[in-house]
């Protein structure tokens, strides 16, 4: 069954379009990668399902229910987290009350929450206290992880979380997508580091502009020519 379903979204910036009518889907407890050159539309796509832009036509289905016109928060308490580009913390705030601002629509005590965020990063743990500014980017992208998970989501929408990250780091991202996956997480990864989202996913669109040109298992993606050449160096 489908948690997540984009029936023919279109969405875009003023008069501008860049989606053109896309359909996507991302079972319970699956990794979906989302690949294409920049500028096709990536970005817009997670946008769109957070709700941070309003789709112009189409649906969009969570857990059996229409979500398309519901507000950002909304759809948070539904379940579906958003790991911005670039991570977007508030940088004067300290790594705490970043990893709170994730819970804003939460019911319950936090301190679970934060427990499990502690738990899949010490080293967040550690700095808890210092300011979102004074770290590392890597650590950085650990906190707004840890953001993400504070709202206990079924889905995470993840966008370029290896961006500018070194090697080490890179690896430290995908096992903890690996972890939440085995957690039972649906994740939705955009990531130009095709290799890494591959191996990660067990199902992956292709996105040019604005479009889904093709979608399947990674290997079978592989396999085909175009897609050597364009996302694999050969």
């Amino acid at each position: 069954m489908s948690l997540l379903r984009l029936e023919g979204i279109r969405a875009g910036y003023g008069r501008t379009p860049v989606l053109r009518g896309i359909d996507l889907e991302v079972p319970a407890g699956h990794v979906v990668a989302l690949i294409g050159a920049n500028g096709a539309g990536k970005t817009t796509t997670l946008r769109a399902i957070s709700k941070l832009i309003a789709p112009s036509a189409g649906r969009l289905w969570f857990d059996g229910q229409d979500i398309t016109a519901l507000r950002p928060e909304q759809v948070v308490a539904r379940g579906i987290a958003h790991c911005p580009e670039e991570r977007q913390l508030f940088p004067r705030m300290s790594v705490l009350e970043n990893l709170e601002m994730g819970a804003y629509v939460a019911h319950g005590p936090l301190r679970p929450r934060l427990q499990r965020v502690y738990d899949l990063f010490p080293r967040v743990a550690e700095r808890r206290h210092q300011s979102a500014g004074s770290l590392s980017g890597g650590e950085q992208q650990m906190v707004a992880i840890g953001r993400a998970l504070m709202s206990e989501p079924q889905l995470i929408l993840f966008d370029e979380p290896s961006l500018g990250l070194s090697p080490v780091m890179v690896r430290e991202v995908a096992r903890v997508i690996r972890e939440l996956h085995g957690a039972g997480l649906a994740v939705l990864l955009v990531e130009q580091n095709v290799q890494m989202a591959f191996q990660l996913a067990q199902t992956a669109y292709i996105l040019a502009n604005g479009e889904i040109t093709d979608h399947g298992p990674p290997a079978t993606l592989m396999a085909t020519e175009q897609v050597r050449r364009a996302y694999l160096g050969g």
